[in-house]
């Protein structure tokens, strides 16, 4: 192995999408299969080169648009992966992202041969050292679902609390309470009664609500709170 290092970014995508036997919406990921080696025609996170007058962040939101035409409103930084043997050949670093995205907007991914979706928790042996990736980002969405109000980011912008409970649930892989959710979220002033009902329904319908726009959807930092201030000194 030689001295040279590249940095690379990539990204985990989650949406909730429908179960494909029917059942309740169910997590999944976009893979794009390598056309290249090493790997090639493994899947693998869809990713590319970091460009040397571009941010970090920046970088993630160019390939996400360039191999999958997603767009999302939250896209965070993940971890860095850098272990020697990672890849073949050039020592490879990898900053990876995450990226939440609601079904709206999966579904503009185009699929074909050479870009797919998975179910998050049931993907295939994966390019690279990717699917301990993605296991990291799955724990790390699930420990995060539990205290946070990332739930927004895959749904549309009002939602019935029934359908932010079948987030909860399909993230976290367990039924809850509707009665104990319903009083947990209310009291938790996350999220704003609108004067909207779902119709469409052969019951009453559902009152819609919205996240409180007051709530920032992504973690904030001292690092952000540097970057908005006019100055460092």
């Amino acid at each position: 192995m030689g001295d040279e290092i590249s940095l690379a970014i990539s990204t985990v995508i989650f949406a909730l999408r429908p179960d494909p036997d029917g059942g309740s919406p169910t997590l999944w990921i976009p893979l794009v299969r390598r056309i290249r080696e090493p790997f090639l025609g493994r899947w693998a996170l869809p990713g590319g080169p970091l460009l040397a007058d571009e941010s970090l962040s920046g970088a993630a939101a160019r390939n996400l648009k360039t191999t999958t035409g997603l767009e999302p409103r939250y896209l965070e930084q993940l971890y860095a992966f850098g272990e020697p043997d990672r890849s073949p050949g050039a020592r490879v670093v990898s900053i990876v992202y995450w990226a939440l995205v609601h079904a709206g907007e999966a579904d503009r991914v185009a699929e074909g041969d050479n870009v797919r979706w998975f179910i998050a928790d049931e993907v295939p042996d994966l390019a690279f050292d990717h699917s301990t990736i993605v296991e990291y980002a799955l724990w790390r969405l699930r420990t995060k679902m539990e205290y946070s109000r990332i739930a927004h980011a895959l749904l549309g912008d009002t939602f019935t609390l029934a359908q932010l409970r079948e987030v909860h649930e399909a993230v976290l892989r367990t039924k809850l309470d509707p009665a104990n959710f319903r009083r947990q979220i209310e009291a938790s002033g996350s999220v704003v009664a609108t004067d909207q009902v779902l119709t469409g329904g052969r019951h009453r319908p559902p009152r819609l609500y919205r996240y409180n726009d007051a709530v920032s959807l992504v973690d904030s930092s001292p690092l952000d709170d540097a970057a908005s201030s006019p100055s460092l000194s």
